[in-house]
C-alpha cells in the first residue's frame, strides 16, 4: 500500500472505466466521432470504444480512468486514486485485471536539443539552467516525439524516473516503470547544502533557481525538486538521501491541490522522528492575484516585465 491511498481507495479508483468517468464528471469534453466510438475535445485523437481508450498520435492507451488521469492529464498515481476514489461509484463495477508495469526505459534521445531548448527559453527559463540539466543527464529531448524528458537519478547517477512534456502541446506523462521516489532535481554546487525547495513539476522547479539568478543571486546555492505532483514520497527520499539539508522550502502551486498537497508535506514531516527534529519548512507558494498560480507563471511575468522596462529604456 502506498502512503496516502488505501487498498479500498485503489480498488475503487480503477473500477472507473473511462468513458464513465468523463460522462459523470467532464461532459463536456466527451465529444462523439463514430456511432460507438467517442474522442475528446482535448485530443481529437484519443478515441473511447468498446471500453478501451487510445491517444493515437502517443501511442499510449489503456482501459481505466485511472490510465487516462496519469498518462494524458499528468497526475501521479496517489493523486489520481484520491481524485477517482472520491467520486460515486460507476455505473459497472466489472473491470479487467491491470497488466503489471514494464521495466523502466528511458526514451531515445535526439541527438540535438533544439525544440527542447526553445521550448524552456519560452517558459522563461535561462539557457544557463537549461545546459547545466542537459550536461548532468538530467533533461533531453527525445528522437521520437521531440519531448522534453526530465530524467531523476539517484544519489549513485542512475537513471530511476524520468517525465515527459510535450514542446508543441500540452503533452504531459510518466514514462512506464518510474520510481517516483527519484524526480528530477537540480542540484546545489555544494553537496552539503542545507537548503532545498520543493516544486511541483520540473519546470516550476527550474522556474525557482531562474528566478533567483534574475534577482543577482546564486542559484546554485540551493538543490531544487520536482515532485512530480504533490505526493511527500520524492521529497522523503531526498531529505533521507542528503542528510545535511535543514531547511525545505515548500512551494507548491497557489490552488486547492498545492495548499492540500503542502499539508500533506507538512504531516510527512512530522510523521518521521528524524526528519521532524531536523528539518524548518518555509512556506513559499505565489500569489495567485499577482503573478498566477504557479512559479513558471510567476518567471513569466517577470521576464515579461523586465523585457517592457528595457524597451522603454531604448525607447527614450
Amino acid at each position: 500500500m502506498l502512503p496516502g491511498v488505501t487498498k479500498e481507495q485503489i480498488t475503487k479508483a480503477k473500477a472507473w472505466d473511462l468513458l464513465s468517468y468523463l460522462e459523470a464528471h467532464d461532459p463536456q469534453e466527451l465529444k462523439r466521432c463514430g456511432p460507438r466510438e467517442y474522442c475528446t475535445r482535448t485530443h481529437d485523437s484519443l478515441k473511447i470504444s468498446n471500453g478501451k481508450w487510445y491517444w493515437n498520435s502517443r501511442g499510449i492507451g489503456g482501459r481505466t480512468a485511472l490510465d487516462y488521469l496519469i498518462k494524458v492529464r499528468g497526475m501521479d498515481f496517489v493523486d489520481a486514486v484520491e481524485a477517482l476514489s472520491g467520486c460515486r461509484a460507476p455505473p459497472s463495477q466489472e473491470r479487467p485485471k491491470p497488466k503489471p508495469p514494464g521495466p523502466f526505459t528511458l526514451p531515445e534521445a535526439s541527438r540535438y536539443p533544439s525544440a527542447v531548448v526553445a521550448y524552456l527559453q519560452d517558459r522563461g527559463i535561462h539557457t544557463e539552467l537549461i545546459g547545466a540539466c542537459i550536461e548532468t543527464g538530467t533533461l533531453y529531448e527525445s528522437r521520437k516525439h521531440r519531448n522534453c524528458v526530465f530524467v531523476g537519478r539517484d544519489t549513485e547517477g542512475c537513471a530511476r524516473s524520468a517525465c515527459l512534456r510535450g514542446t508543441r502541446d500540452g503533452f504531459r506523462m510518466d514514462v512506464a516503470g518510474s520510481d517516483k521516489r527519484y524526480n528530477f532535481s537540480l542540484r546545489a554546487a555544494d553537496p552539503d547544502c542545507p537548503r532545498l525547495a520543493v516544486a511541483e513539476s520540473p519546470i516550476d522547479a527550474l522556474s525557482l533557481a531562474a528566478l533567483v539568478k534574475l534577482s543577482g543571486g546564486e542559484w546554485r546555492d540551493s538543490h531544487y525538486l520536482s515532485l512530480g505532483g504533490t505526493a511527500p514520497r520524492a521529497m522523503l527520499q531526498f531529505l533521507h538521501d542528503h542528510p545535511y539539508v535543514t531547511q525545505v522550502s515548500l512551494c507548491l502551486d497557489n490552488d486547492k491541490a498545492g495548499i492540500v498537497g503542502m499539508e500533506r508535506l507538512e504531516n510527512a514531516i512530522r510523521e518521521d522522528p528524524e526528519l521532524s527534529q531536523r528539518v524548518t519548512l518555509i512556506y513559499h507558494n505565489p500569489s495567485p492575484a499577482e503573478h498566477g498560480k504557479d512559479y513558471n507563471d510567476f518567471l513569466c511575468a517577470h521576464v515579461k516585465a523586465v523585457r517592457q522596462l528595457h524597451q522603454r529604456e531604448e525607447a527614450r
